[in-house]
């Protein structure tokens, strides 16, 4: 990162390398998020948004128009992760028909045909 200021470059550099020792990933620029805020899950994103969501439309200071565009904004982020959280769901339920197929002895698998002739 480069500096025009050259005793701010000394200060960023020496942050940086006092996060790099810490063990840190984290750049002195990026803020850093508490555990609880941290996104795991498509869940855990769809319930941000939804508190989202419901903060933008309670503020009064917003015009209509900005509402409009934020809430529009969120909602295409929140059917995203809508379509992941059913994606995960169908991988979930293909890989557990392949783990009790593999489970299940070969013979017993499928119904057994029978010919009569």
């Amino acid at each position: 990162m480069s500096y025009k200021n050259p005793e701010q470059q000394r200060t960023y550099q020496r942050e940086y390398k006092r996060l790099h020792r810490a063990g840190s990933c984290q750049t002195p620029g990026q803020t850093q998020l508490p555990a609880e805020f941290r996104l795991r899950t498509a869940q855990d994103v769809l319930e941000l948004l939804a508190e989202q969501v419901t903060a933008v439309r309670q503020d009064q200071q917003v015009t209509t128009t900005d509402r409009a565009r934020t809430v529009g904004y969120l909602c295409g982020i929140a059917l995203k992760a809508v379509e992941t959280v059913a994606l995960a769901e169908r991988i979930e339920a293909i890989e557990r028909a392949f783990k009790q197929r593999k489970d299940t002895p070969c013979g017993t698998s499928w119904p057994a045909v029978t010919m009569n002739g």
